[in-house]
């Protein structure tokens, strides 16, 4: 069994969960606050990915930021590669996959902090920044950890956005999913069961372990 497309799948499962939790904290947080306009949209719009077709989500992503579109070439100028069919794209791809995961799970653990916390913080005179960040972020803490390992894993699963935005490039961008897949298509199934096995274990490890995280958070 080869070992590339698992680290691979490991590397752009990190970066995506990375970027995920910038953002999905971020969006969490602002969909938390009831008084945002267009909330309901923005819901949305980040929830869309859990339930579109892969080959749909591909194919925005591929009209956003393929060569032919300005962030696309925008990006290549600065970079001198382009995002798509590369590693870059498929971190694009699992980002995608993981970002609705952790925006929901910021989003309900954040309104799970009682306000009467926040309001207590900002009658000691911090501002509305520094309240977040010393007070309802740490209160958070638990469900968002929670989200990024489900994003996590999410990402390190991702088939069919990546496979139509980064391709199935051997050594390049073949991550594990795309690795089984050609290796079930090429009869070579012991080679397949290898890393089938390995992201099974990864995937229940995460679950048992968001179950046990959930059983400690304060009801």
């Amino acid at each position: 069994m080869s070992f590339a497309p698992l680290l691979l799948s490991f590397k752009v499962a990190l970066i995506a969960t990375a970027l995920s939790g910038l953002f999905g904290t971020l969006l969490g947080a602002l969909l938390a606050n009831k008084r945002l306009p267009l909330r309901d949209l923005i819901d949305v719009l980040v929830t869309a990915p859990m339930v579109l077709p892969p080959t749909v989500l591909g194919y925005y992503v591929l009209v956003a930021l393929g060569r032919r579109s300005s962030l696309g070439t925008l990006y290549e100028g600065l970079v001198g590669s382009p995002i798509v069919f590369s590693q870059t794209g498929a971190v694009v791809a699992a980002t995608i996959g993981s970002l609705p995961l952790v925006v929901k799970s910021a989003r309900a653990a954040l309104e799970a902090v009682d306000p009467a916390f926040i309001s207590a913080a900002r009658t000691l005179g911090a501002t509305p920044l520094r309240a977040f960040l010393t007070v309802q972020l740490p209160l958070a803490g638990g469900g968002i950890l929670a989200g990024l390992m489900l994003g996590f894993a999410r990402a390190l699963g991702d088939f069919g956005v990546t496979l139509m935005v980064a391709g199935d490039i051997p050594g390049e961008t073949q991550t594990a999913s795309l690795a089984i897949y050609d290796a079930i298509q090429a009869n070579r199934h012991d080679e397949a069961l290898g890393m089938v096995a390995v992201l099974t274990a990864l995937a229940i490890a995460l679950l048992y372990a968001i179950n046990k995280l959930a059983a400690r958070r304060p009801q």
